[in-house]
Order: structure tokens, then C-alpha cells, then sequence
């Protein structure tokens, strides 16, 4: 929390974020039973916990692993090898069920979910967290975004297409997930009675070459969510973490306009997201999570390239606090292990304050 207010505490704080895979073959590798001996074991920092527990009517599963989420939205397991499941997976939309919605009134009679259909648990896990810094964010699939589960529903190209010749069909769809949002996360925090530091969005702006939409059409239809999701969040006194992939750089004076805490991911091979320059020019007003390179450095560098890049971003990010160290995204199933032991391991020699980090 030293680190947040723009402080330099005793050291950098330190986050993790992996795939489940990898974090299971971490943990059998280093013999450990637990996922809480992990993080542990790799002195981190900071708890995650959804925070609710689905209660709500019965979603439709199928025998070959498809299934239905809360919005609607079809979803398959696709392997990246058949053959070995190891390797990983990932959830594919296969049907975007608001697609052939051609007027203001079929958005308005769809389905939308219930906040009713959760029970708020957020207090019974975060109690058992309280020596951490406790972030709650919900599942990955029902994370407070605007954007995303908009995509899942239209299908990605015909979003596109809408932000610029369907408004009223985006504003219509929006209106109804951040009114769900606003409702969600209101009942955690009221749930959670203080026992949150960090609620955790995530709401993909960005791709390796920009953002996916000008600054001009993200504050038409984004920016207005945006600060209530923020301002609901500090009424509570709970600071607010945003993710995004990609170069967002010309989105961060909005972010700070909203009153965004953290930003998370700092994606360093995408477009415009120069550290040096985001740090001297944004770092007063926002704190940042991530920035240790996933696509290049921690798949198919050698443990020493991953010990420069550590140390990189620690005095890049470090000085004056505001930075919490982690990867740029979820470490994935091509990084070796030996560099993600790499990774804690340079963190531990680089973060102090105390040895000039700063």
C-alpha cells in the first residue's frame, strides 16, 4: 500500500501470473502440495480470490466440453495439441448470441444476467488473506469490463463495425453490462465490509500495434462506465487495478482522468509503450503493475537475459514507488521454469530500496 500511495516501502512488491498449467508443473518441480506455498515460496505479495460463487439457473453443458457462460455466450475448449493436453487451452467463442440483433428493442428483450444469480463469499476469503494486499475481481469469464463482453456477444467484427455505423446498438449493450457490473460489484464490496485493497477490471483497449478504437470513440462509449466502475470502487475505499493488453499509451491520460490506481499488464513490445517515457510523465498520477516481457524475454530467453530484463524494468518502474513487479500477462506453458525462477529470484536481488533501486 506504500507502493500505491507513491512511496518507497522496503522493497518492490511482487505479483504472480501464470497459466494453471504452469503453475501446476511449477509447484510438482518444486514439490510443493499447495498453490499457497507457492506463492510462498516466491515471496509474493498479493492474494486474488473471485470473491462469489455461482448460484444461478443451470447453464447448458455439452458432452464435448462446450458450454454456455452467464451472458449467453457459447464457449469450447480448444487444445493447442490434441494429443497432449499439457500444452494448454483456451476457451473459443463459438457462438455470438446477439449477432443478428438488428434494433434497440431485441437488445432490450435478450436475457441479460442477474446479479441475483451469485452468492457473495468475498469475506470468508479475504479474512484468510489479511497479511497480503487482497485484490477481488471475480472470475476470469465475469470480469468488470464494458467492452469485451460486448465483443462476446456481437462477435468481434460486427463490434467493430457498430462502433462506427450502430451506436445506439453498442450504447443499448453497454447500458445493460455496466448496469450489472455497477449492481455485481457493489453487493462484493458491500459483502466484503473493507476487507478488499485492490478490485481488479480487465477490458482489452489495445493490440500489438495500438488501440483497437481512437481515444475520441473510447471516451463516446467507454470513458462514462469507466469512472463508475472507478467511483464506486473508492467509495468503498477500495483502490481499482485495470487490465489491458497492448499499446494503450494514448488512453493513460483518460485512465488518470477517471481516477484509475493501477494500471496492469504494460505490455513492452507493443506500440508507444515506452516505460521511460510512461514513467516520467504519468507516474505521479498512476501507479503499475506488470512490464516484465512474456512474448520474447521469459519464453526463449536464457536466465540471465531474464535477470537484465528484471532488473530493467525494477529501475525503470521502481523509483518513488508506484510499481508492483509481475510479468505483462499470464506466463505461459512455453516458458521454461528455470526462468520463472529466474524472474522471483532477480526480484529479490534488485527490488530493495535500501540497495539503491531507486
Amino acid at each position: 500500500m506504500m507502493a500505491l500511495a507513491h512511496e518507497e516501502p522496503d522493497r518492490v512488491p511482487f505479483d504472480y501470473w501464470a497459466e494453471k498449467k504452469v503453475t501446476t508443473r511449477l509447484m510438482q518441480e518444486l514439490n510443493l502440495a499447495e498453490y499457497e506455498r507457492l506463492l510462498e515460496h516466491l515471496q509474493i505479495d498479493m492474494r486474488y480470490t473471485e470473491g462469489t460463487r455461482y448460484v444461478g439457473p443451470e447453464l447448458q453443458k455439452w458432452h464435448d466440453g462446450t458450454w454456455e457462460d452467464i451472458w449467453g455466450i457459447i464457449r469450447k475448449p480448444v487444445f493447442v495439441d490434441e494429443m497432449d493436453p499439457m500444452k494448454g487451452s483456451y476457451e473459443h467463442v463459438t457462438t455470438n448470441p446477439l449477432a443478428f440483433v438488428e434494433t434497440v428493442q431485441q437488445v432490450e428483450n435478450y436475457r441479460w444476467p442477474s446479479p441475483d444469480w451469485y452468492e457473495y463469499t468475498i469475506d470468508e476469503e479475504a479474512r484468510s488473506f489479511r497479511q497480503y494486499a487482497v485484490v477481488c475481481g471475480g472470475d476470469r469469464l465475469n470480469r468488470t469490463a464494458q467492452f469485451k463482453p460486448a465483443m462476446y456477444l456481437r462477435g468481434m467484427e460486427q463490434m467493430m463495425v457498430d462502433l462506427v455505423l450502430n451506436p445506439v446498438i453498442v450504447e443499448a449493450m453497454i447500458d445493460h453490462i455496466t448496469n450489472y457490473y455497477l449492481e455485481y460489484d457493489e453487493r462484493i464490496f458491500q459483502k466484503a465490509n473493507g476487507s478488499i485493497d485492490i478490485f481488479y477490471m480487465g477490458d482489452d483497449f489495445g493490440t500489438q500495434n495500438g488501440l483497437l478504437m481512437s481515444v475520441d470513440m473510447w471516451r463516446k462509449y467507454f470513458k462514462k462506465g469507466f469512472k463508475r466502475f472507478i467511483d464506486l470502487s473508492h467509495r468503498h475505499g477500495v483502490k481499482v487495478m485495470h487490465h489491458t493488453c497492448g499499446g494503450v499509451f494514448e488512453l493513460i491520460p483518460e485512465f488518470i482522468d477517471c481516477g484509475l490506481d493501477i494500471l496492469q499488464s504494460l505490455q513492452p513490445r507493443a506500440k508507444g509503450m515506452d516505460f521511460n517515457k510512461i514513467k516520467k510523465e504519468y507516474g505521479k498520477y498512476l501507479a503499475f503493475q506488470g512490464g516484465v516481457d512474456i512474448q520474447g524475454v521469459m519464453p526463449f530467453g536464457t536466465t540471465e537475459d531474464v535477470k537484465a530484463e528484471v532488473k530493467r524494468v525494477i529501475e525503470t518502474l521502481g523509483p518513488g514507488g508506484g510499481y508492483i513487479l509481475c510479468t505483462s500477462h499470464n506466463i505461459q506453458l512455453d516458458t521454461p521454469s528455470e526462468n520463472i525462477l529466474a524472474l522471483y529470484d532477480a526480484a529479490q536481488e534488485f527490488a530493495s530500496y535500501r540497495k539503491g533501486a531507486s
